[in-house]
């Protein structure tokens, strides 16, 4: 029987919730090609996660818990994906598009001499093929594309394919496999972790508000007198907006993000950033606060569910995908909206 593998995306035995809608999706296409899905899980608690993948469509899994594996490495998870992938010659290979989703399937298209169909929002089977659904244009269009080379290799966008439901009176085996690699052979270490900023992931929330250069435009704020340079006033001034957004964001439980220029400017991390050179995000609400709209940020959160615009410009590119457009101070308005939601979500 043909078969799909999806490789589980964990991190120091938690597994992303994209890995779980990826292991969704390929139920979905297995049940209607008649073919059987396999969950890859690499690192610790893998035996655990493997259940877990089941328990969300999978067949079966293979677990590769080894000690060599605990720390993510590419050289060594894409060693082990390699072997399997040559062993059981799946249809297709399916990844969440995460940092290491895409890593490792760029690697494993070079080993397998096969291609990526990246950032994927809607797979369709044709002829005994996946046909991928896949932005282009920085998100103004949507193309149909077909991998001809096999196996398929595809990363799916997270919260593109609806939130999985896991049913834990499905069974499958969970088999243990071994390293590809020894840990001798395995070229890089990893020396220590440094905790990010933030509370919560971009890719896995459901609410994400951002902010933009437009955060730093308060007229009324006075940065402190030890402050003279005109870069550190403007940081200073973003940095209060940044925090009002924080408020709501904190209200909301949702992540904070930012446009390209607002981490350009250093008003805060890379991490932040959303956009084509950013995060790709699918939020189910997008308050985008001081963010003009510039194609490279529509390009990473164009596909969010509801898109709410703050700024003073009323004829800010934002307004044009907006469900819902506010033209005012956003110094005055984020306040007024922490503080209905904060009464609102208290009853």
């Amino acid at each position: 029987m043909s078969k799909l593998f999806v490789v589980v995306d964990q991190f120091k035995g938690s597994a992303l919730p994209a890995s779980w809608e990826a292991v969704s999706a390929a139920r979905a296409l297995a049940d209607q090609a008649g073919w059987s899905v396999s969950a890859v899980v690499i690192g610790p608690e893998a035996e655990a996660l493997g259940n877990t993948a089941i328990h969300y469509g999978a067949d079966e899994a293979l677990a590769a818990s080894d000690a060599s594996l605990a720390d993510y490495r590419p050289e060594a998870y894409v060693a082990l994906l390699t072997q399997l992938a040559k062993e059981h010659s799946p249809q297709a290979v399916l990844f969440p598009t995460t940092s290491r989703g895409r890593e490792l399937a760029a690697m494993l298209a070079i080993d397998l001499e096969s291609g990526v169909l990246p950032d994927v929002t809607e797979i369709s089977l044709q002829d005994g093929k996946l046909v991928a659904t896949r932005p282009i244009y920085a998100g103004k269009l949507l193309a149909k594309v077909i991998c001809n080379a096999a196996p398929q290799l595809l990363t799916l966008r997270a919260r593109a394919f609806g939130k999985p439901v896991a049913d834990t009176g499905r069974s499958g085996a969970v088999t243990a496999v071994a390293p590809a690699l020894a840990e001798a052979d395995i070229p890089t270490k990893v020396v220590d972790y440094a905790a990010g900023e933030g509370r919560v992931s971009l890719g896995d929330a459901g609410v994400i508000v951002s902010g933009g250069r437009g955060v730093s435009n308060n007229p009324n704020l006075t940065p402190p007198a030890e402050i003279t340079d005109a870069k550190e006033k403007e940081i200073w001034l973003a940095h209060q907006g940044f925090a009002l957004l924080g408020e709501l964001a904190e209200v909301l439980g949702a992540a904070v993000g930012a446009s390209r220029a607002a981490v350009d400017a250093g008003y805060v991390p890379y991490a932040h950033q959303v956009g084509q050179t950013g995060k790709v995000v699918s939020p189910d609400l997008y308050i985008a606060a001081g963010i003009s709209g510039a194609i490279q940020h529509l390009a990473g959160m164009r596909t969010s569910k509801v898109i709410v615009a703050i700024n003073k410009d009323a004829d800010a590119p934002i307004f044009k995908v907006a469900r819902f457009g506010i033209v005012g101070d956003l110094y005055e308005l984020l306040p007024a909206l922490t503080q209905a939601f904060k009464e609102r979500l208290s009853k």
